[in-house]
């Protein structure tokens, strides 16, 4: 135990005449405010959508999108709480196909954006029901208008195993979607 303790004391010792060296700077960073940035390059800012501006919109084009479904003869009922690939769930009124279910993703973006956000469940979801999904895109115009265009069998391969969520093209989405229908 002496010798423990002597180890100790002599470490202790060590230990209080260690001194700093002077600090080695090997980077540097500037943050400019990004209206600053913008007056300086005489480029608009371009405000980002917030938590409240994407629920709004999606809140927005799930109305709208429902609204459609109703036109069309159909059910609608909100399912975009329940998290399970799909937003809307629409159910066939009369005819050969009365009682079944079309199950609607729904995405709003205003014109002009560059892309849309799908997570792997909706992906996954449209994947395992081909025939009965459908990826509604409401695009919201200026002056409160929209428009409601649906895109059959979206997507053709599942995301990679650590995916969450995909990127798909805006414009290149709406160039393959229809009328509703």
């Amino acid at each position: 135990m002496q010798a423990r303790l002597q180890k100790r004391l002599t470490d202790l010792d060590r230990e209080s005449q260690i001194s700093a060296l002077p600090p080695v700077v090997v980077g540097g960073l500037v943050v400019i405010p990004a209206g600053l940035l913008a007056t300086i390059t005489g480029r608009a800012l371009t405000k980002t959508a917030g938590p409240l501006d994407t629920q709004v919109s999606a809140a927005r084009a799930r109305a709208a999108v429902m609204e459609v479904e109703r036109a069309l003869g159909f059910e609608p009922t909100d399912r975009e709480l329940d998290k399970v690939g799909y937003d809307i769930e629409s159910r066939v009124v009369s005819g050969q196909n009365a009682g079944r279910l079309r199950f609607i993703e729904m995405k709003g973006r205003v014109t002009g954006a560059d892309t849309i956000t799908v997570t792997k469940n909706e992906i996954l979801y449209a994947l395992s029901m081909p025939d009965v999904f459908i990826l509604a895109l409401v695009e919201f115009f200026v002056w409160e208008r929209h428009r409601v265009r649906y895109v059959r069998r979206p997507f053709t391969r599942e995301p990679d195993f650590g995916v969450t969520s995909v990127n798909y093209d805006f414009a290149d989405l709406l160039r393959r979607a229809d009328e509703p229908a």
